[in-house]
């Protein structure tokens, strides 16, 4: 039920805004917005293993997020849904794993984004965690194991999703 109306909130804010909308919208499919959603996610894939080895790894924690996001926005571009809502895009993603529309499992989709927040955000290995952890905290710089494992996690969830993208 949580899905349904959460869906509903974010079509009713697409409809809202013009260009600046805060939700989900019908648009038309697009090979092209679905390439570049993939072209972003490759190019944020590259990002996070360069911001570590310059010495920027707590920006590695955003580029490995916003890798992740990109192959799901590409998802739902090839859906013919255009999002500007986080919170809007992992709803609708859960609903197409519910309907058997992806292979990405729940468990794989809570493990970059889960709705129900974790209280030691900086012993979460939820990516969205990570992200949040690194961007407000004052750290400068990932643990290298927290590093690897982000990275290994990352690799893993993004071969499956271009996978998904492509077939």
């Amino acid at each position: 039920m949580y899905i349904q109306e959460k869906l509903s909130k974010c079509f009713k804010e697409g409809e809202k805004g013009g260009e600046r909308h805060k939700g989900l919208r019908n648009v038309e499919k697009s090979e092209q917005r679905v390439k570049g959603h993939m072209d972003k996610s490759k190019h944020n894939l590259k990002a996070m293993i360069s911001f570590q080895k310059t010495g920027f790894s707590d920006w590695s924690a955003s580029a490995s997020f916003y890798c992740l996001y990109h192959c799901l926005l590409a998802i739902l571009a090839k859906q013919g849904i255009e999002s500007r809502n986080q919170s809007c895009t992992f709803a609708f993603v859960e609903r197409l794993i519910d309907e058997g529309k992806v292979s990405l499992t729940k468990d794989e989709l809570s493990s970059i984004f889960d709705r129900d927040v974790t209280e030691d955000i900086e012993h979460s290995n939820k990516i969205l965690d990570i992200r949040e952890n690194m961007q407000y905290s004052i750290k400068t710089s990932l643990e290298q194991e927290q590093f690897i494992e982000l990275k290994e996690n990352t690799k893993r969830l993004f071969d499956k999703l271009i996978r998904e993208i492509e077939s």
